[in-house]
């Protein structure tokens, strides 16, 4: 090794910053449509990468699964604890059209529901459609406390029991 020589310095040209480009110039929006049982069809919008080469862009759309508020596809802000789930089945052109998948409650709402002196209990049960469809429906239950109740927790065991009426 040479005296005086740094190795650490790179060969070529010196001071040369890499050429930054914009991350969205390569992406395209595509219009969110809902299912005909809301009231609003046109709910958002949503960004995938540009098609190329081998890699097409509907591809990458198909199966996304986006969360909305009810409130903004039934314009009633009275459902806005309820969130829907839907997922995009079909690319038609720049519209993506979406299947229902599933509804959560805000954590906030749940936990208002609850209060003192209350147990929560919590089920839920497979269920198969006439049209081939399994619906997998969670269901929530409160004990009640009586005024004359003297015992402060009392829990129902066969709550979640199907057969039981």
């Amino acid at each position: 090794m040479a005296v005086g020589k740094n190795k650490r310095l790179s060969k070529g040209k010196k001071g040369v910053k890499k050429k930054v480009t914009d991350p969205f110039l390569r992406k395209d929006w595509y219009d969110l449509k809902a299912p005909s049982m809301f009231e609003t069809r046109n709910f958002g919008k949503t960004l995938v990468n540009r098609s190329t080469g081998m890699k097409n862009a509907n591809d990458s759309l198909r199966g996304r699964v986006i969360e909305v508020s009810l409130a903004d596809l039934q314009k009633d802000e009275e459902h806005a604890f309820r969130k829907i789930k839907l997922q995009i089945a079909e690319v038609q052109g720049r519209d993506c059209l979406t299947n229902f998948y599933g509804m959560l409650m805000t954590s906030d709402k749940l936990r208002s529901l609850v209060r003192r002196w209350q147990t929560l209990i919590e089920a839920h049960q497979d269920v198969k459609t006439t049209d081939g469809y399994v619906l997998r429906l969670f269901v929530i239950g409160f004990t009640k406390r009586r005024t004359n109740q003297i015992k402060k927790n009392s829990i129902c065991t066969n709550f979640s029991d199907p057969t039981n009426p």
